[in-house]
């Protein structure tokens, strides 16, 4: 039995229903969210101490991570972990650096002058998830570029265990420059970053993945402070040929199935014909099966292949179109042409080309930004980037010379909308 069904050259209303992500039932969790919202909101840190004892057992005197804890968490971080964030510090912050630009300047007539000015935006929420695993490159990924475009208050939320927070959390924290730690998960910690508390400091813009109740939260605020992305299930989808290592194309597979039961991988096989797309398809799944009983997970690794699926295609035009259709999070592409298909891409959050360049290069150490668009937005939008942590202000300065050369035109095009004050608030400048 395979691990994943195999679909030989589907027709478009059959890949685009395999291609469908699966939708959760939220109504329970929405009442549950916009209760603790509402409660945080009116409460304060009342109701953020009482979320911690019902949710995570924590009965927390300080909100917020000390000096000492600090200390104690380097302490307790081993030195390979160290020099392995150490790498991916200096990866990463390099990308981010090379995003910052300076404002453009521009005399659109004599007299008119334009130009942009980047400002950072002043203070930011970063959240890091709890859950099976301690997401310390996460940290990584949110407080760089934060801190590469110069914002002035960075607070970190995350769920503590037994009143601690997670020592490599901690560890990269610091290391990054984040300025507090609050020791508070789930949607009561958005909560908190978006309204404030008495000791918590309301944030312009929040950031980070989460459950689905951090995911809703997010989505409750976002018309009250700005979010980055409402983050859905995790997704890959691996486009693979004969060439490709089917171990390669198995791991990469996996590795994305581990992230949760929810998340959802798809296979593009590049095949010149059904027998051939049967026999890469053989050996990949061989693969996964060895795979599977090697790495163990299984609980998180095989509901998600559940809803995953594998499509056999002939042709690189039907194959990059699926592909861009499903806009997926990560997107590999390990064939023989992959510079060529590459060129293709219009719809993706990060691609990873090759042979050697697996997904998880990207999640932790080569230096691009693993916060990325799920659920199809790759359509539309992007990963996080130094750009999520600005804003752009426009100015213009007219001389007298330039209002006079211009306001002609203001005047006409006001009063053809009916604005008459508009009209004469340049009007009167050139009197």
């Amino acid at each position: 039995m395979s691990t994943i069904p195999l679909y030989l050259n589907p027709e478009k209303d059959v890949y685009s229903e395999l291609l469908k992500r699966s939708l959760a039932d939220d109504s329970k969790v929405e009442k549950i969210v916009d209760d603790i919202l509402e409660n945080v909101r009116t409460r304060g840190d009342e109701a953020l101490r009482e979320y911690e004892r019902k949710f995570g057992n924590n009965e927390l005197v300080d909100l917020y991570v000390s000096d000492e804890e600090f200390k104690r968490a380097e302490e307790l971080v081993s030195e390979d972990v160290k020099a392995a964030i150490e790498v991916a510090y200096k990866n990463i912050t390099a990308f981010h650096k090379a995003q910052l630009r300076e404002g453009e300047r521009v005399t659109t007539m004599e007299g008119v002058d334009c130009w942009r000015k980047v400002v950072p935006i002043q203070r930011v929420g970063l959240y890091i998830p709890g859950g099976t695993a301690p997401l310390f490159s996460t940290v990584l990924m949110l407080s760089i570029p934060a801190k590469v475009a110069s914002c002035p208050s960075i607070t970190l939320a995350t769920p503590a265990q037994g009143g601690s927070v997670n020592p490599v959390v901690l560890y990269t924290a610091r290391r990054c420059g984040v300025d507090r730690v609050l020791k508070v998960g789930g949607a009561q910690a958005i909560a908190a970053l978006a309204y404030g508390t008495e000791s918590v400091e309301r944030v312009d813009k929040i950031f980070g993945p989460g459950n689905r109740f951090v995911a809703f939260a997010k989505n409750r605020v976002s018309s009250f402070c700005a979010i980055d992305m409402v983050a859905g299930p995790s997704e890959v989808m691996v486009i693979a040929d004969e060439k490709a290592n089917p171990l390669f194309v198995a791991t990469d597979l996996l590795s994305q199935a581990e992230h949760g039961k929810d998340s959802q991988v798809i296979l593009l096989i590049r095949a010149k014909d059904e027998e051939s797309a049967k026999r890469i398809f053989a050996r990949i799944d061989s693969e996964l099966a060895m795979e599977l009983e090697r790495l163990g997970r299984k609980e998180y690794m095989l509901p998600s292949l559940s809803h995953s699926a594998a499509i056999a295609l002939y042709d690189d035009k039907k194959l990059m179109s699926i592909a861009n259709e499903y806009a997926p999070e990560h997107l590999i592409i390990n064939t023989e042409n992959y510079m060529e298909l590459a060129e293709k891409v219009v719809s993706a959050g990060s691609v990873f080309l090759g042979p050697y360049s697996p997904e998880s290069a990207g999640d932790y150490a080569s230096g691009t930004n693993h916060t990325l668009p799920t659920s199809g937005h790759a359509s539309a939008s992007s990963g996080v980037s130094v750009d999520s942590y600005i804003k752009k202000i426009t100015f213009q300065h007219l001389s007298k010379k330039g209002i006079d050369s211009l306001a002609p035109a203001v005047v006409t095009m006001a009063m053809a909308e009916n604005l008459s004050a508009h009209a004469e608030a340049a009007r009167v400048r050139m009197r």
